[in-house]
């Protein structure tokens, strides 16, 4: 069987071997047993990294545990934590679930409106918000959560509290309490963004992540040693961030919470991590910013030859052998362009690990042919959240690679990718119908993606169900492919396809801010602002190659025959786009569909 070829089914290979008393707090104990003065996390105080050894986490962990449980937290309780990523974040998760309870994350960027919700239907009974501004969003519906009894504020103490209060309680109470943890204790409560009504709890229990963890670890194999280092950025309420993070605890690797984006690139040189866990949007997001610095430099002839040649040199390694003039052309932009990017990362970075959406393929291959290895998985928040990863020594650039140690996918007769495996969710919380609408009569999950696997496994999502556009003639039409190639010009910093029963297909696109500062510039337009030039023919004109550059991967039936430039970016804020980036295409429809009916009211479109 052929490389080309299909298959309908695929097995991951590896053990996977998860005792009835395992749970997630065990590796963490177990690192304090053998090496307590490990550093395992580090967090910015200054200009310099703090570390905190495996016995400092620990201690702290069970002094919060126990003031968890003065405060009357019972096994199965849910507590809620609004925080972006910070060692605080994970400190307290580990003491939440220490005492046997579960743990609800919420956004940082989620409104009050998410926020009753979330506190509402999980029951909460306790919550911690990171600062001020978000407890008052807690306190604008205070009064209709009376299950919450208790909230504390991250920013004012709130862990020294705790861990006073758990002073007075006795230790035995808090083993009695780690005794009765075993894989069917639920560990958290996810709630999914969803793209449509109100988001659903995802019930994931300790044996759903830690088997999940330990996946990740067999699958990825010596790729991940106890010697690396890692920059958390990725926000720890999202199920990616969340397993990564434990399987760099499971394997005792040293772990810096990173401040916040903005001061990504400066923290990357500051910790000069060997790895670390990212969203296509950000991938995205350098190699524009490279682009652009190298544009204002007069650099950008040099910079467009240096990509073209790592995505020649990477495509041609892939293919089983790199020609000389590639090598030749190669080792001189890697002295002016690549050693560079890769000093931007952190200069040390042996892999990337990429999840939440889809990765451009030609960007995949540009960052492999730089000498920065991006392993891109997928998965999502039921499947706590890894179904399928590349690895160090089985990458295939373009797939999301083969599926985890005992997870079996399926691809179903209309081409849904269907999954079973320990990491599935036992089912949303309070929501059977959901629960029951999730899975085939046989059991087996429904990602609501499309995708096919080749012969050895290997796993290539073409879509998402639900996304898929139906034209007036009865085209179907995939958006995300047209989207990430539209993506991919310098100036566009978001798209999305539109064009469900109408007679053609269309695109609504928004510009870089970044980008668009210094191509004003260029075109005399200084001081002008976008909002102004929408219909600029010169801007239109630069868009537009990026529409054709994208219509050039598919039929002429599915090609984008119209567009409208927006005049602003989509944000989390308008909750426009999810956390992980993601456009929620539902909230784009509302919010500019007097846009999307002009760009059909006139028909044509050829």
């Amino acid at each position: 069987m052929s490389d080309i070829a299909q298959i309908k089914e695929f097995v991951g290979q590896g053990q996977l071997s998860l005792p009835p008393d395992a749970h997630l707090l065990q590796p963490l104990l177990e690192h304090a047993r053998k090496s307590p003065d490990k550093v395992l996390f580090s967090r910015r105080v200054g200009e310099r990294f703090e570390p905190l050894t495996v016995a400092e986490v620990v201690r702290t962990v069970r002094r919060v545990a126990r003031g968890l449980i003065s405060l009357g937290v019972e096994p199965g309780q849910r507590v809620a934590l609004m925080s972006k990523t910070r060692v605080e974040w994970a400190l307290l998760d580990f003491a939440i679930l220490a005492t046997g309870a579960t743990t609800v994350p919420i956004y940082e960027t989620s409104s009050a409106d998410q926020v009753e919700w979330i506190l509402q239907d999980s029951g909460a009974g306790v919550a911690f918000f990171e600062t001020d501004a978000l407890h008052a969003l807690y306190r604008q519906s205070q009064e209709r959560l009376p299950d919450c009894k208790h909230t504390f504020v991250i920013d004012k103490a709130a862990l020294e509290h705790l861990q006073q209060l758990g002073d007075a309680v006795d230790e035995a109470r808090l083993e009695e309490r780690l005794a009765g943890l075993n894989t069917g204790v639920l560990a958290t409560l996810i709630y999914t963004s969803g793209t449509t009504g109100r988001p659903r709890g995802c019930e994931l229990t300790h044996g759903n992540i830690r088997a999940n963890s330990l996946q990740v670890i067999e699958h990825v194999g010596k790729a991940f040693t106890a010697e690396d280092r890692t920059l958390l950025f990725l926000p720890l309420a999202h199920a990616l961030a969340k397993i990564l993070f434990l399987a760099s605890v499971e394997r005792g690797m040293s772990i810096a919470f990173a401040t916040s984006a903005s001061k990504l690139v400066e923290e990357l040189s500051l910790v000069r991590p060997t790895w670390f866990g990212t969203v296509p949007r950000v991938l995205e997001k350098v190699f524009q910013t490279a682009r652009q610095k190298a544009e204002q430099a007069g650099r950008e002839r040099v910079f467009d030859l240096a990509t073209e040649t790592a995505v020649r040199y990477s495509r041609e390694r892939a293919a089983g052998g790199v020609g000389l003039f590639t090598r030749l052309q190669h080792a001189v932009f890697d002295r002016l362009v690549y050693r560079t990017l890769r000093d931007i990362l952190g200069g040390q970075l042996r892999f990337l690990v990429s999840g939440g959406g889809p990765l451009q393929e030609r960007l995949n291959h540009f960052y492999n042919g730089v000498g920065v290895k991006v392993l891109e998985g997928y998965g999502m928040t039921e499947t706590s959240p890894v179904l399928a990863v590349n690895a160090d020594h089985a990458n295939r650039i373009g797939t999301v690679g083969q599926p985890v140690a005992g997870t079996t996918v399926r691809i179903a007769d209309d081409g849904e990718i269907l999954a079973k495996g320990p990491q599935v969710l036992r089912g949303y919380w309070h929501n059977e119908a959901a629960t029951k609408g999730a899975f085939t009569e046989d059991g087996w999950l429904k990602t609501g993606d499309l995708g096919s696997l080749d012969a050895q496994g290997f796993l290539r999502i073409t879509g998402r169900k639900k996304e898929i556009l139906v034209t007036a003639a009865g085209k179907n039409v995939a958006p995300g492919p047209l989207e990430d190639r539209i993506r991919e010009h310098p100036l566009v910093s978001q798209a999305m396809v539109v064009g469900e029963g109408k007679p053609f297909v269309a695109a609504l696109v928004t510009i870089d801010a970044g980008a668009f500062k210094h191509w004003s510039k260029k075109n005399g337009k200084e001081g002008q602002t976008l909002e102004s030039l929408t219909e600029d023919p010169t801007l239109r004109a630069e868009v537009e190659q990026a529409i054709e550059g994208a219509n050039r991967s598919v039929s002429r039936a599915e090609s984008i025959r119209k567009f409208a430039i927006l005049a602003n970016d989509f944000t989390i804020d308008r909750n426009e786009l999810t956390p992980s980036l993601k456009v929620r295409r539902h909230v784009v429809s509302e919010h500019y569909a007097p846009v999307i009916e002009a760009l059909f009211a006139k028909g044509g479109g050829d």
